[in-house]
């Protein structure tokens, strides 16, 4: 029970810490609006990867004590998670790439981006039809 708590606690911090530094490096790009170029985005994308690839390592180590799980679960699941799931995808292609090979790796990032544009394809059209409106 307790690690859903962690979870959750890790995941409202990294979802506020996504929407206030998205919108804080939007700014900063000169006011360019997200539709034109989504540096924040961009930006909250690649902290959360290195973020997270950071935490793999660590977190990883033989002498890292009983505490791991617990911040696997608050940082690396919670926070990381809700701040970009977009650091999950690329740490799962770094292992896929060093276990399994480049081909695997390729393989998970078409069907990845590929699964997601359809799926904000698919789900846009639908949203629009539920509200008389397919254009």
């Amino acid at each position: 029970m307790l690690s859903f708590l962690y979870v959750a606690l890790g995941s409202a911090v990294g979802g506020v810490a996504r929407w206030s530094i998205g919108n804080w490096v939007q700014r900063l790009a000169g006011g360019v609006p997200p539709a034109v170029l989504p540096v924040g985005t961009l930006v909250v994308n690649a902290s959360g990867s290195f973020v997270l690839g950071a935490l793999a390592v660590v977190i990883a180590r033989p002498d890292a004590g009983a505490r791991v799980d617990v911040a696997r679960l608050l940082l690396g699941v919670g926070f990381c998670g809700g701040y970009t799931t977009f650091s999950t995808f690329s740490l799962d292609t770094i292992a896929l790439l060093e276990t399994r090979g480049w081909l695997l790796a390729l393989v998970n990032v078409v069907a990845s981006i590929g699964a997601g544009l359809v799926g904000v394809a698919a789900g846009m059209l639908l949203g629009r039809a539920a509200m008389g409106r397919l254009a």
